[in-house]
């Protein structure tokens, strides 16, 4: 393999390749695949699946050998003070402490040596502590030749190994989306295109299909109807409409002529058009879509920041905390010349022949018991589970919701947004226009709306524009047929509009209230010339259009309305104004969002008039126009700048490296698969309610996150002085044993605090609308104050 730098104003890649040809080899462009691999976090989340199935096996066994009580007899002991029971506990503590504690003992150990104690370090501590001591307490029962065996906490181990790498692995999974989404936004680039090649007159000489790899700035290329456009460039000649919502997200085709750009990835709708390369390879639009997501997804930060952080002053805190124990026991014991043994008199457990001859020895026994006890006690296993067991739960809940959240890390960052930043198409309106209304232009007599509908829809039946879809769909619709008549001849020019002959309608007219359309005759006897398309069109087939008519035309188009004309047999007959329909919940949604103080803002490849429009009409006031997908990231990287957390909801594969680059990318589950797989929180339902519950949630699981630190802290405040034997006088006090049961029992209050989250009741539509409508009934009695006896009831609609 070898990499080449080049000036692309000297040579490019085709040269190159022509170049490497003429040595005898066979060269192939290198791909992306290995840089996918790497991003496909694989090896993590074999190696953290196989971490977490291992200590789950380990743990079950152990929680349910530790909780049985054994009978104790002559046949429950292997040797004097070593039980089966424990032997089973030590062997599979120990598998678990090996197999899966060996990743984060190299963890902790870097982190030690670069003096960064983390989250691993914690967890380290906790399970060699109850392993060691476990293991500690058997040999000292064995060597005492104890009739009765000790308390462990081997169980600990495996249990915290099983739901920290749980999390881990949950964690990778997430993040090997960043790979799935790469790999879709290539598979978007052509692999190949129409090289065309000139002869000294200026003619074309030869058309050849290459690799669009190979195209060089300055190639002209050939792009026939239902191609892809290989690469970015300008259109040399030709006409034809250009599908570009994988960029725009607009479902318009945009109509491109000599002179225009267009961009790679696009698709050719039905026009023949030569363009000459500017942009290839890496500078291609696409590929720097591609770019802009990667590098998006691959500088997100730690979900376990606020744990390491907290680890990283209250570790060293309690091992200094157990040292000063330690110390003061021993000083204790010296001043008062004797051990302090009546603080165990009623453990007889230890045994008599525990208690040292000497009083230094005594006393370093005692002393080493309180320091020991307030290394367990203080374990950090809860700091350790609050935030991945929360995490858990609240992904689970959040899926029974329709919210797919992928992992812990957009969940927790949700609850800091303060902006929220929508796109227009598809995810505040739907993906496709509608025909909102059928105007007759003529007398009624001369032609009723059913003829005409089924006309125009005839008419519409041969082309694939969107347009033609809606009006087809709508005919279908109001005239309740399943299909429509016949088309004798059709011709169209994109962005204008088409002229047809149809046949075959009136039949299917007279039928459609007696028998089945399929069982009525379509005769051609009937025929009519239908023109359908826009009021130059219409005037270039000699319609002129009344002022009346143009003025009521004009008044649709300022609300942002597409108008089509139609002509039937030389007279213009109707028109039909299609719109792209605002999501109902949209408005309450928006409305919901403010009230949580939280910036609404909208962006959109559409003209500034029509986003200005909607956006009035949802309540938005900052409306960012016209823009490409990498101006769309822009705009999210100076929102950030100004110290915004921004979640961006969108839906298109234009959207996706703005959904990376946002705090939070929401994407709506009917939107483009690449959208989905790159953002962090995905509504399977396709619905915006779903962003204020994702929100919510966020919410309520970090501020459980939050409880779950404060119970471990104060539970802290309160255990470590009892272990340290502050109490002691009064015969309060905790064993190793005792204090790694009560570190046991604060992680499981842990886990039930978390669990909490299981009984989350989502906002749902009836709470937003009433929510709106209490806004609205507020607003309309302060303007009719005076008359409000005139009204029984103040509907949202008013």
């Amino acid at each position: 393999q070898v990499a080449i730098d080049y000036n692309p104003s000297v040579t490019g890649p085709r040269k190159l390749h022509r170049a490497v040809q003429d040595t005898g080899f066979e060269p192939t462009l290198a791909n992306s695949d290995e840089r996918l691999h790497t991003l496909s976090h694989s090896s993590d989340i074999k190696k953290w699946g196989y971490a977490f199935l291992l200590a789950l096996v380990m743990a079950l066994p152990t929680i349910f050998v530790s909780n049985f009580h054994f009978q104790p007899c002559k046949a429950y002991f292997i040797l004097p003070g070593l039980s089966r029971h424990n032997l089973v506990l030590f062997i599979f503590s120990t598998i678990a402490q090996i197999g899966v504690g060996r990743y984060f003992y190299k963890s902790a150990y870097l982190s030690v040596r670069s003096r960064a104690i983390n989250m691993d370090f914690l967890i380290v501590l906790a399970t060699s502590i109850a392993y060691i001591y476990s293991l500690a307490v058997v040999i000292i029962a064995m060597s005492l030749h104890n009739n009765t065996t000790p308390r462990t906490c081997f169980e600990t181990g495996p249990l915290l190994l099983a739901f920290v790498s749980a999390g881990r692995w949950l964690e990778h999974k997430a993040k090997s989306k960043t790979a799935s989404a790469l790999a879709k936004l290539s598979a978007m680039q052509p692999s190949e295109g129409i090289l065309l090649q000139y002869n000294s007159n200026g003619s074309v000489m030869s058309e050849e299909i290459i690799s669009a790899g190979l195209l060089q700035e300055g190639d002209d290329f050939k792009v026939v109807p239902g191609g892809k456009v290989p690469v970015d460039g300008i259109v040399r000649s030709g006409t034809s409409a250009i599908d570009e919502s994988m960029l725009t997200g607009e479902a318009l085709p945009v109509v491109k002529a000599a002179g225009d750009a267009v961009y790679g990835g696009s698709v050719n709708q039905n026009g023949l058009i030569i363009v000459t390369a500017t942009r290839v390879s890496d500078d291609s639009t696409i590929a720097q879509i591609i770019r802009l997501v990667e590098e998006a997804q691959t500088s997100k930060a730690p979900i376990q920041r606020l744990a390491d952080q907290i680890a990283g002053i209250f570790v060293p805190a309690i091992i200094t905390l157990s040292m000063l124990t330690f110390m003061v026991w021993l000083i204790i014991a010296f001043l008062m010349k004797r051990a302090p043994l009546n603080v165990f008199e009623s453990c007889p457990q230890l045994g008599p022949d525990y208690q040292s001859p000497t009083v230094v020895g005594a006393a370093f026994g005692i002393a080493f018991l309180m320091a020991i006890s307030v290394l367990c006690v203080a374990c950090p296993c809860a700091l350790g589970l609050a935030t991945p067991t929360a995490v858990m739960v609240g992904t689970g809940v959040g899926a029974e919701n329709g919210i797919l959240i992928k992992g812990g890390e957009p969940l927790e960052m949700a609850h800091k947004v303060s902006a929220v930043v929508f796109d227009k198409t598809g995810t505040l309106t739907s993906s496709k226009p509608s025909v909102d209304t059928v105007v007759q232009l003529a007398d009624k007599t001369s032609i009723s709306k059913d003829l005409l509908l089924a006309l125009v829809g005839t008419a519409e039946s041969g082309s694939e524009h969107p347009i033609a879809t809606a009006i087809v769909k709508c005919a279908k619709d109001e005239l309740r047929l399943s299909q429509l008549g016949t088309i004798v001849s059709f011709n169209s020019t994109p962005g204008r509009g088409l002229e047809c002959t149809v046949s075959g309608v009136e039949e299917l007219l007279s039928a459609r209230d007696g028998q089945s359309v399929q069982e009525a005759s379509v005769s051609s006897a009937t025929t009519h010339k239908v023109v359908v398309g826009s009021r130059p069109w219409l005037t270039e087939h000699g319609h002129s259009i009344p002022y009346f008519v143009d003025h009521q035309l004009q008044q649709f188009e300022s609300k942002q309305a597409t108008v089509v004309l139609a002509a039937v047999d030389g007279v213009l007959m109707g028109a039909f104004v299609l719109t792209v329909p605002v999501k109902p919940e949209a408005d309450a949604v928006v409305a919901v969002l403010k009230d949580m103080h939280l910036k609404v803002l909208m962006v959109t490849g559409d003209n500034r008039r029509t986003a200005t429009a909607i956006a009035n009409q949802l309540g938005i006031s900052d409306v960012t126009a016209e823009v490409l997908p990498h101006d769309k990231a822009a705009l999210v990287r100076r929102l950030q700048g100004r110290g915004e957390v921004v979640a961006f909801v969108g839906d298109g594969v234009n959207d996706s490296p703005a959904l990376a680059q946002a705090d939070v990318g929401i994407a709506v589950g009917a939107g483009a698969d690449v959208a989905v797989d790159a953002a962090d929180i995905v509504l399977i339902r396709d619905n915006l309610e779903d962003v204020v519950c994702a929100i919510d949630l966020s919410r309520q699981t970090v501020q459980r996150i939050r409880i779950n630190f404060v119970w471990a802290i104060v539970y802290n405040a309160i255990a470590i002085p009892i272990a340290a034997g502050v109490f002691s006088p009064l015969n309060v006090y905790l064993l190793p044993w005792m204090a790694s049961a009560a570190m046991a029992v604060s992680s499981v209050s842990v886990i039930l605090s978390s669990l909490l989250l299981k009984f989350y009741k989502r906002p749902t539509t009836d709470n937003l609308a009433t929510w709106r409508h209490r806004h609205c009934v507020k607003w309309v009695c302060i303007l009719c104050d005076d008359e409000q006896h005139r009204y029984k009831m103040v509907s949202s609609d008013v």
